[in-house]
């Protein structure tokens, strides 16, 4: 383990913005981080714990210790005539995992094919896309205490899972670091299409679904025709959150805007933030902000809501966008966005 100064951090981000980190390490055995929490860069500094680095956007140089989790392998822990406890270590890329699954025929994991970022990262956002969320999946959760080095499991519910949230990700934030995830998957065909872009996907193409890794591929060759690819143009994915209302919003909505999506949900009733974005735009532009571009930074034209970095974008300027969207949707609708990224 050693710790660097002065830490480039613009290849350790998906939206390639340039940043530094006063301190840098990277954790590749689970024995080190004991080194690393007994520290003084550790211990007298901010901390922030990285993985794949898609969910994060840097307004400003980190002055603290960046620590990148390095830590590899999956494994099978038990199983029976129904399902399987894979366990995964929180480094891994979570679409790594989601092949290992899917490769084994295994069920609940393929709905979360191509999602950016890394395994430890997945419990902290609840990560979830085309019906499901990995709080479905996930058993537990293996953790160290930051401050004593304790280590601890975590069950589902002392996860405290809600809509792209968890304990981690508020109450807990930074206290702990999350080593390794458990998840319990099915041998049985569980089928779930009933997310309206994969169930039209497979009614106008007359697919049939043999196994887990079919699915997994239909869900990854949707994604790509939707999302830009961060190696090519700089992005986070999904910036905001969906946005839940009451039933009294909703009827207000709905008498103003006759094609206004939704969707019933056990948490309340959903509205696309996608949507929300591209009914909206620039002040006084008459334009959506769907495509548009001001300097390095932009609204990927395929998909409202995606901010993509055209090359030499600050965070600075992306979080200028973000405010400026914000705003917009807010003077409209009524509704106040919350990004899904986190702003460093």
């Amino acid at each position: 383990m050693k710790i660097k100064q002065n830490y480039d951090l613009t290849k350790l981000n998906t939206f390639g913005i340039s940043a530094k980190a006063k301190y840098f390490v990277e954790i590749s055995k689970e024995k080190d981080l004991g080194d690393l929490f007994s520290s003084k860069e550790f211990k007298n500094n901010k901390k922030l714990f990285l993985g794949g680095g898609s969910n994060v956007l840097f307004t400003k140089d980190f002055d603290g210790i960046v620590v990148l989790n390095g830590l590899k392998g999956i494994e099978i822990l038990k199983e029976d005539e129904n399902s399987v406890f894979v366990k995964s270590a929180s480094g891994e890329f979570w679409n790594d995992l989601v092949n290992f699954a899917t490769d084994r025929g295994y069920w609940g994991i393929e709905n979360l094919s191509l999602i950016p970022g890394t395994v430890g990262g997945a419990p902290i956002q609840n990560i979830g896309a085309y019906g499901t969320e990995v709080k479905d999946i996930i058993d537990s959760v293996e953790v160290y205490d930051s401050e004593t080095g304790e280590k601890k499991v975590f069950q589902n519910s002392d996860c405290k899972f809600g809509y792209r949230d968890s304990i981690f990700k508020n109450k807990l934030k930074g206290k702990y670091f999350i080593s390794a995830v458990i998840f319990k998957l099915s041998k049985i065909k569980n089928l779930n299409v009933k997310y309206k872009a994969l169930k039209d996907y497979l009614e106008n193409n007359k697919l049939e679904i043999k196994n887990s890794k079919d699915i997994s591929n239909i869900v990854a060759q949707i994604r790509k025709s939707k999302l830009p690819d961060p190696k090519i143009l700089g992005n986070a994915g999904s910036f905001f959150k969906n946005i839940y209302v009451d039933s009294a919003k909703l009827e207000e909505l709905k008498r103003k805007y006759s094609d206004l999506p939704y969707f019933e949900e056990g948490e309340g009733v959903k509205i696309p933030a996608g949507w929300l974005i591209e009914k909206c735009g620039p002040a006084n532009s008459g334009t959506s902000w769907k495509g548009y571009r001001i300097g390095n930074v932009g609204v990927y034209e395929k998909q409202a809501l995606v901010l993509v970095n055209y090359g030499g974008a600050t965070g600075e300027e992306v979080k200028n966008l973000v405010g400026q969207i914000i705003d917009s949707v807010f003077e409209k609708f009524g509704l106040k966005l919350v990004p899904e990224v986190n702003l460093i």
